[in-house]
């Protein structure tokens, strides 16, 4: 073992087993016992013990996915409102993304990855994995965010193409290109879908601002692999284990 994973908590097999729901801790000995359990492709001793998120578990050469309770962090999915700022605390005393999660969640150290502006809403994760928030924020791992946005009247092709080609702010700031597409035209609105790989401040709005595009609504629905689904505004829920998974793949971590 390296001396980073030593550092992580540890979880005794059968435990792992009754969390993740393969079955109570009993029947998980009787099923070390039988060497149906393979921990790194190596048959697995009574008492042992495993690192959750590290180490690959199967029960008769399938895997088994961690349990919630087997992650050594919390990750949480969140749907932001509007008028929600998405930091852990207000001066002005508004309501933050923290007021949003479950009560026998705010005694952690949670954190938002990220931000999404007073006026946004969608998804947004909160965590206390400093390691993942890290590489999910860093320049050089940003991952494909995908925005739902409600443009007041029609969009024209010469627009999309701009912002499809990459374009120049006003302040000056140079943007990689944007996967801008119509989602649908419903009266006098036109939806649009984008899918930004670069982390510049705003950088929807002030797209918008220079092409005179009026936006009624910004809506963010995915960051690389975890997609917002049908969890309503307002609602949060633990991710899960594979989600979790997915994400560190996503940026290189596992």
């Amino acid at each position: 073992m390296t001396q980073e994973k030593n550092s992580l908590p540890e979880v005794r097999l059968n435990k792992f087993l009754a969390q993740a729901g393969v079955c109570s801790r009993r029947s998980a000995d009787e099923m070390i016992a039988q060497g149906r359990i393979m921990v790194n492709g190596v048959r697995a001793e009574m008492g042992a013990k495993l690192i959750p998120d590290q180490d690959h578990v199967t029960l008769d050469g399938k895997p088994v996915l961690a349990g919630p309770q087997n992650i050594p962090h919390t990750y949480i999915i969140l749907n932001k409102p509007v008028q929600v700022v998405s930091t852990v605390r207000d001066p002005q005393g508004r309501s933050t993304v923290l007021d949003l999660i479950p009560c026998e969640l705010k005694h952690k150290r949670l954190y938002p990855v990220g931000r999404l502006d007073f006026f946004s809403e969608g998804l947004l994760i909160l965590t206390d994995d400093g390691k993942l928030t890290h590489r999910l924020t860093h320049p050089g791992w940003h991952l494909p965010k995908t925005y739902h946005v409600a443009i007041r009247g029609k969009v024209s092709e010469e627009a999309l193409t701009v912002m499809s080609s990459g374009m120049r702010l006003a302040e000056g700031e140079t943007l990689a290109p944007v996967q801008a597409s119509v989602l649908r035209r419903d009266g006098r609105t036109t939806w649009l879908e984008m899918v930004l790989r670069q982390g510049v401040n705003r950088q929807i709005r002030r797209m918008c601002r220079d092409l005179d595009m009026t936006i009624l609504s910004l809506k963010r629905v995915a960051v690389g692999p975890l997609q917002l689904g049908k969890l309503q505004k307002g609602q949060s829920r633990l991710l899960t284990a594979k989600e979790v998974q997915a994400l560190y793949h996503a940026v290189g971590l596992a």
